[in-house]
């Protein structure tokens, strides 16, 4: 993923009232871009960072998130250039409070978990794969 893909991103999610993004890193445009299209965003990191005006910002790792509270309480939750091995944790976090999980990887990892792929972009315009997380199937008890 590139900056020059971050509006398709934006045009994808800014549809949700209300998004988490997951490990917003130094990367904040895509964030910055929903809440000056008035979208409630809330965003983590495992550390400290600065993030745009109008951002909620928590420091946390979701995969200690036990008891999500109502920070999680969403309609979507994204996650740009995400590592596979947060993809099941994201998933169960985003299922618990009946959300979607949408992500793009790094571009070389395949995604950890069932999605539907969408690509955006193309032509003359650089293209990103956005993964959307398939609901996961509860086995038999």
């Amino acid at each position: 993923m590139t900056r020059e893909t971050d509006p398709l991103i934006v045009r994808r999610l800014r549809d949700a009232d209300r998004l988490l993004e997951v490990g917003i890193g130094d990367r904040t445009g895509v964030a910055a871009s929903l809440v000056a299209d008035s979208v409630d965003v809330r965003a983590t990191d495992v550390r400290p960072v600065p993030v745009p005006e109008g951002v909620r910002f928590r420091v946390e790792d979701v995969t200690t998130v036990d008891e999500p509270d109502a920070f999680h309480r969403v309609d979507a939750i994204y996650a740009l250039n995400c590592p596979p091995e947060l993809h099941r944790p994201i998933r169960d976090l985003a299922q618990a409070v009946g959300a979607t999980f949408r992500f793009t990887t790094l571009g070389y990892d395949e995604p950890a978990i069932t999605v539907e792929r969408e690509t955006l972009g193309g032509g003359d315009r650089p293209r990103v794969t956005l993964y959307t997380a398939a609901e996961r199937r509860q086995g038999r008890r």
